[in-house]
């Protein structure tokens, strides 16, 4: 399943938002070089996050494949900003484009709730504590992670307790065959987040190279941290706003 949008007006321009997704795709464009060539390699082994390397795990001088011909060094000396700069580095344009869209569906909500400027320190703790997961499932490894999935886990989590109730139109493959649903948010993240623990318990090293408990880590952070950015008053106000709770359910009957 794949968000398409939701029906969850905003009331503020989603100023923090758009400036998250702008900073990545500028990323991805003047330190990524559009993932052509070498520039792909270098940027995910210059910014990305290696707990390995982090925590003095792997040796100095190991080398990390990345790709055909091309290879991480560890450093002896390790880089206190990768866990921040990891979340601004992607691994190709589909990794790119399902983070903003999944950020767009979901982030502008939540940072109607809490403000621009909490919802930005809002993310970026999401995204610390996210590789903060994943460190720990694994603090040996020499593989750099990159990616904002961890720090959308976060916003996701927090959408799931504020919004659950709101419709969420999802493209659905059957094989060949796809078609359009609309369910709950809760329906939709809850499926999210199992999936996630599934392929994180059961296949310890990650999904083809995905960064699982950092999604993992992301969501719980998300709804931990909810509390501290949001007063209960500001929460009820938007809620308001998104009309009742029977008018949802009745629009959701429809699909079913």
């Amino acid at each position: 399943m794949f968000p398409i949008r939701d029906e969850n007006p905003t009331i503020h321009t989603s100023i923090a938002t758009f400036a998250i997704i702008g900073a990545n795709i500028l990323s991805w464009v003047f330190l990524q070089g559009f993932g052509f060539g070498s520039a792909l390699a270098k940027s995910v082994c210059m910014y990305g996050f290696i707990p390995g390397e982090f925590f003095g795990l792997v040796p100095a001088g190991t080398r990390v494949s990345v790709g055909a011909g091309l290879a991480c060094v560890i450093e002896a000396q390790r880089n206190w900003l990768s866990p921040f700069t990891s979340m601004f580095m992607h691994g190709g344009w589909l990794h790119l484009i399902g983070n903003m869209w999944f950020l767009a569906v979901f982030g502008d909500n939540v940072e109607d709730v809490m403000g621009p400027v909490k919802f930005a320190v809002f993310y970026i703790l999401c995204g610390l504590a996210a590789a903060g997961a994943q460190a720990l499932a694994n603090p040996a490894s020499a593989v750099p992670m990159v990616g904002a999935s961890g720090a959308i886990g976060g916003v996701m989590g927090a959408y799931f307790v504020l919004f659950p109730r709101a419709p969420v139109h999802m493209l659905v493959f059957f094989g060949f065959y796809i078609t359009r649903i609309v369910i709950p948010a809760f329906f939709m993240l809850g499926y999210w987040f199992l999936l996630q623990l599934f392929q994180g318990v059961f296949f310890t090293g990650g999904s083809g190279g995905v960064a699982i408990w950092a999604h993992i880590g992301g969501f719980f952070s998300g709804i931990l941290l909810l509390r501290m950015f949001c007063t209960g008053g500001s929460i009820e106000r938007c809620r308001r706003k998104r009309g009742s709770t029977d008018k949802l359910v009745r629009r959701f009957a429809r699909y079913i």
